[in-house]
C-alpha cells in the first residue's frame, strides 16, 4: 500500500481520490453477498466525468453526517481509551496502480484498523438492538480497507456522545469475500479507463 499523507476531506484529498473507485463505495459495486452490484454503472459513469472534467462529483450530506464528521474525533479518543490502543490517521491509501485507494479512519498496529461511525441516536439503538447490523451496513467498505492496507481484522465503531453504551464489533478478513471485491473493482477500473480512452 501507498499512504498519502493529507488531510481527508482536503482539497489535496479530494484530487488525490478523483475519478478512483474508493472503499467508501465499494457498496456501489459488490453486494454483501459478493455479487456484482446494480449501482456500479451509476458509479463508474460518475467517475468517469470525473476523470474527464477533473472536477469532483459532488457527493449528498446531511445534517447527521456533517455531525459525524465533527465529532469523529471524540469518538477516535473514546475508542482508543475503550481498546486501550492507539490510532493511526492516514490520509488516503492507494493501491500501487494508483488507480484505486480508501480512506481509514485509523490503522491499528500492524494487523488493523477502526472504523469509526456517530449515528443519530435512533440508529444507535437499532446498533444495540442488532450490533451486527453495524457491520453489515459497511461491510463492503471494511472488507475493501482490510483488502488494501493488508490487514487481518477492521474493528467497526459507533459511539453517540451523550449516550453511555458504545457498540464495538471486530470484523476478521474475509478472503474469498476479497477476491470477489477485487475483481468487481479491476473490472470496473478497466471499464474508466476505457471510456475515458473513447470520450477524450
Amino acid at each position: 500500500m501507498i499512504i498519502l499523507d493529507m488531510e481527508q476531506g482536503s482539497d489535496e484529498w479530494l484530487a488525490a481520490r478523483l475519478g478512483k473507485p474508493s472503499a467508501s463505495n465499494f457498496s456501489k459495486l459488490i453486494t454483501t453477498k459478493g455479487d456484482p452490484s446494480k449501482s456500479a454503472g451509476k458509479y463508474i459513469t460518475d467517475l468517469v466525468a470525473e476523470r474527464l472534467s477533473g472536477e469532483v462529483t459532488s457527493f449528498y450530506t446531511n445534517d447527521h453526517m456533517a455531525r459525524g464528521t465533527l465529532l469523529e474525533p471524540e469518538a477516535r479518543s473514546a475508542y482508543e481509551f475503550i481498546t486501550d490502543s492507539e490510532v493511526l490517521e492516514v490520509g488516503f491509501i492507494v493501491h500501487k496502480s494508483f488507480e484505486y485507494g480508501c480512506s481509514p479512519d485509523g490503522l491499528i498496529g500492524t494487523d488493523g484498523g477502526v472504523e469509526i461511525k456517530c449515528p443519530a441516536a435512533a440508529t444507535m439503538v437499532g446498533y444495540y438492538e442488532k450490533p451486527a447490523s453495524l457491520v453489515t451496513a459497511y461491510y463492503q467498505q471494511i472488507q475493501g480497507c482490510i483488502w488494501l492496507t493488508g490487514r487481518a481484522w477492521w474493528d467497526a465503531f459507533a459511539y453517540h456522545p451523550t449516550m453511555a453504551k458504545h457498540v464495538l464489533v471486530r470484523v476478521e478478513r474475509n478472503d474469498e469475500f476479497i477476491d470477489k471485491l477485487a475483481a468487481e473493482v479491476k473490472a470496473a477500473v478497466t471499464e474508466i479507463k476505457n471510456q475515458v480512452e473513447k470520450y477524450q
